[in-house]
């Protein structure tokens, strides 16, 4: 395909990407016409194909409904590759928007502990005895930093600790605190990875519900 064909092609598929964000949003073509200035009639020749919107309306349209720009353009380069930190946790950004609620998909690995568990003596008072010399596992590094954050555990088991209190998370469990008390979290149970979502916002937003 020439650069020309391209363009022609993201230009022709460009309606059907307005309208699939908008019924993303959840909102009506009044509603956004509403908050962004656009006429009806506007917006659903663009959704319909049968006007091209400029730069300034994808610009208006993709902070509105709060996704990337080439998102809306028909551009987007491929996801990224997780990002791993020091302790082999892999990291997924899920949004890309700059400002607002923040997506991120967590991985903790099974944890050399397991190993350690599996190569145990088999004598059931030999174990017992390495157990209690080992001690329970130390607490995670804590962090803390101005926002809000929302944990919620996909699969496995995950250790949650907010100053002194210790909570252990199972999957579909959910837990919300102020990220300026200390917080860390660690995989509790070695012998498999623990999966969760992160959602962090800034200082004093809060997650609305609606049912």
């Amino acid at each position: 395909m020439t650069g020309s064909e391209e363009v022609a092609h993201l230009l022709a598929t460009m309606g059907p990407r307005l309208r699939a964000a908008r019924a993303r949003d959840g909102r009506g073509l009044g509603e956004v016409c509403r908050a962004t200035g656009l006429t009806p009639s506007t917006l659903s020749r663009m959704e319909n194909g049968h006007r091209h919107p400029t730069l300034e309306v994808l610009l208006l349209l993709a902070r509105e409904y709060r996704v990337p720009l080439d998102e809306l353009a028909g551009t987007a380069p491929a996801r990224p590759a997780p990002l791993r930190g020091a302790d082999d946790k892999a990291v997924l950004p899920l949004t890309r928007y700059v400002g607002g609620l923040h997506a991120h998909k967590h991985v903790l690995p099974a944890t050399a502990a397991a190993a350690t568990d599996t190569a145990a003596p088999t004598d059931t008072t030999a174990a017992a005895d390495t157990t209690a010399a080992d001690g329970p596992p130390p607490r995670p590094r804590q962090v803390s930093h101005p926002g809000h954050e929302w944990l919620c555990v996909l699969s496995g088991r995950l250790r949650l600790t907010l100053g002194d209190r210790e909570l252990v998370l199972a999957a579909g469990e959910v837990a919300e605190f102020d990220t300026r008390t200390p917080h860390g979290v660690a995989n509790a149970a070695p012998d498999r990875p623990v999966e969760y979502l992160v959602m962090f916002g800034p200082q004093g937003e809060r997650l609305r519900v609606r049912s």
